[in-house]
Order: structure tokens, then sequence, then C-alpha cells
């Protein structure tokens, strides 16, 4: 069976009087489709007891058609709907009260990909905090954790490198859906906002999105194919240095590597570690923009040949432990600023505190890194048990 989405279960089913008689406000972008791909904007501006009246749209744009990192998104109206579409990703990454004149209630429909930096979730959270502050209700349309809901991995973010891209103290892969996160932040990071959470139905934990039935539509435009979601939480970190994570390729965070690499070579190394679940195939290849654009780097393209073993951080982890033993010398970390942080390391805010970087370049090896993830795994699933959905 497959799975049905919470804006269908809002629109079609029971949950309908949540938004009958009101006036919506939409948090969407293209991804924001039901399994027979009619966006949420559509849906909800055709004929029905309730009215659109803005749209808002996250990091990228409500278009997704911004590549970069901190390029802002523009206020625009929607000539096909006839609604301002207000941009979250701008001056502002919160709702104003201006925004909010024309709205009764904001239905949140985004599809996250289950990590942690990537900054839907708290889109969606600031959504929380403005509701809360003008007096308005909240619906978050659940979708898939496309990389399942059962797997946790990774240090707990410390507070004092809270971001943009990590605002609460949860790990890098936390196994929540976009619904089961807005319970976390709203009840145990005290938002405190007046809140519905629309469930999915025939979703369990362990699904990955290839098993849901429905289209997949790239959430952003740096995560094109399922695929890519499985390798980000990983793949990401590379965002915080001077290698190319494979932006302006056809492979994103799946191709990783610098000019200075010998990619047969850092590939040897990477596969004589052994990790479960992936192969390291060497890889020569070109960035067509983003860093070392023009430039044929050498590196590995990331096989996962067993999701279900597969450690995206820590096999991220390794690939910087040899990264920095192939070149000690070289500079490897990314100056800021990076996602509205002007001061600390791009790495840091990433990983989350600064305890990788320093142990990358002392040349400790990756396992002194993981080894504290046991500990940060195990009390978050204790966590967020009560706010569990399936």
């Amino acid at each position: 069976m497959p799975v049905h989405l919470g804006i269908e279960r809002l629109l079609d089913g029971p949950d309908r009087d949540l938004i009958a008689g009101r006036r919506v406000g939409l948090v969407s972008n293209p991804a924001s489709v039901d399994g027979a791909f009619r966006h949420a904007a559509d849906r909800l501006a055709a004929p029905g007891d309730w009215k659109l009246t803005a749209l808002f749209g996250p990091q990228h744009g409500f278009h997704s058609d911004l590549q970069e990192n901190m390029i802002e998104s523009p206020h625009a109206r929607d000539a096909k709907r006839r609604v301002p579409v207000h941009s979250l990703y701008s001056e502002t990454r919160e709702p104003t009260r201006e925004m909010l004149l024309d709205v009764d209630v904001l239905v949140v429909d985004l599809q996250d990909v289950g990590t942690r930096i990537y900054t839907y979730i708290y889109t969606m959270a600031n959504c929380l905090r403005a509701a809360r502050r003008h007096g308005l209700r909240v619906i978050v349309c659940d979708r898939p954790n496309p990389i399942g809901g059962e797997r946790i991995e990774g240090a707990t973010l410390d507070p004092a490198y809270a971001s943009f891209v990590g605002q609460f103290a949860i790990p890098m892969r936390h196994g929540l859906t976009i619904g089961e996160a807005a319970r976390l932040f709203n009840d145990h990071f005290g938002i405190g906002a007046a809140v519905d959470v629309v469930p999915m139905e025939g979703w369990t934990r362990s699904m990955y999105f290839d098993q849901t039935g429905l289209p997949f539509v790239l959430p952003s435009p740096n995560i094109p194919t399922f695929e890519t979601t499985v390798v980000y939480p990983g793949g990401v970190l590379f965002e915080g240095t001077v290698l190319s994570e494979g932006r302006g390729t056809n492979k994103p965070f799946e191709l990783i590597g610098a000019p200075w690499i010998d990619g047969e070579r850092f590939a040897d190394s990477l596969n004589a570690r052994r990790l479960d679940g992936v192969f390291f195939r060497p890889a020569f290849f070109e960035p067509t923009f983003h860093k070392q654009a023009k430039q044929l780097c050498g590196g590995c393209q990331i096989h996962v040949t067993n999701r279900e073993t597969f450690a995206p951080m820590r096999a991220a982890v390794e690939m910087l432990a040899e990264f920095r033993r192939e070149a000690p010398d070289r500079v490897l970390w990314r100056d800021p600023p990076y996602e509205y942080e002007h001061e600390k390391l791009p790495i840091d805010i990433l990983y989350g505190s600064d305890r990788l970087r320093r142990a990358i370049d002392a040349g400790q090896d990756a396992s002194v890194v993981t080894a504290e993830w046991p500990r940060d795994e195990e009390a978050f699933g204790r966590l967020r048990q009560k706010f569990l959905l399936y």
C-alpha cells in the first residue's frame, strides 16, 4: 500500500476541519506534491471551504531555483494563484506580522531529508515561533524521512554552536519526520506554539523513500535524487571544507575531491579501512561551478552497497582523516561566513562543535571522533521516544 501524505489527509480526509473557513498561508516548495504530483498550492488554491491567501518559500526559494547557500530569495507575487510569495530566506527567516495579516492558519508542507543541518526544519521552527507570537495556529503536514526513521548517528549539537543549520541539540542523523521534529521542537525545546501535526498513513520507521510508492521530487537543487539523501548526512560536512563536495557535478555529495588528491591512491586507502556498506570508487571530476570550479579534482565517488549497514557520518569522518593524511600541510577548512554565521568556522557549526576539526588537525584516527557518538545517540533515542508518531 502506498504511503498517504499529511497534505492528502488534510485535504481529503477528516482533518479538513482544521482549515475549514480559514485563510491559509502555505509554506512549501516544488517537492510539496501529493502522490499524484499535484502541488499543495494548487490544491489549496482550488475551490474549497478555505482560502489560500499567501505562500511562503524556504531556503532556495518557493521555486527552489537558487543553487547556493546564503543567496537570498526575493519576495514576489504568484501569477497563477494570485497571492503574495514571502521569502523566509531573505532579510528575515521568520514570518513577520505584515506577512501574516491575511492568514488565520499556517500550513507547513516541506520535504525534509533527515539531517540536522537541513534548514527546512528550522524554517518550520521559525514559523512556530512567529505563530505563537502573533496568535496563529500551525498545521504541519507530515512527510517521510527519506532515509528511514530508525537510525540515529552522530554527536549531539553543542548549543554553543547553534546556528541556522542547527538550532537544537540533536544528532546529525535524527531519524525524525518533519512532523515529529515539530512536536520535539515545540514541546521539549519550548517553542510553545499552537500546532497540529497531520500524520501520514502507511509509513513505517524502516521505510526508505523508494519504498513509499511516492514520487521523489528534488527538495533542493543539490539533492537531485533519493540516493543523494542516503549519503547526505556525512557528505554535507564537506561544505565546511575547501574540498569539492561535488556541487557543480551531477553527483553532489557523492563525488568528493580536490585538485591535489590522487584519486586512485585515495580510494584505495579508504577501501582498506573496510567500512560497512560502502565502496569508494576512484574518481576524477571537474566541477562546473562552486568550489574548485573548472579544476580537475581527484577523489572518490561514494557507492552505498548496503544502506542498512552504511554509516554516512562515519564514512565522512574517515574521509576527512584520509584527506588530512594525504595533504597534511594543505588548508582544509573553509572560512566563514556560512549560513549567517560570520565568526565560527563552517565545519564547526556543521558538525555541532569544534571536536571534529581539532581531532582531524591533530592527526587522530576517526575512531577518536566516533567514540563519543553512542552515548549521544542512545540519549537522543530515549528523548525522542514520546514524540514519535509511527
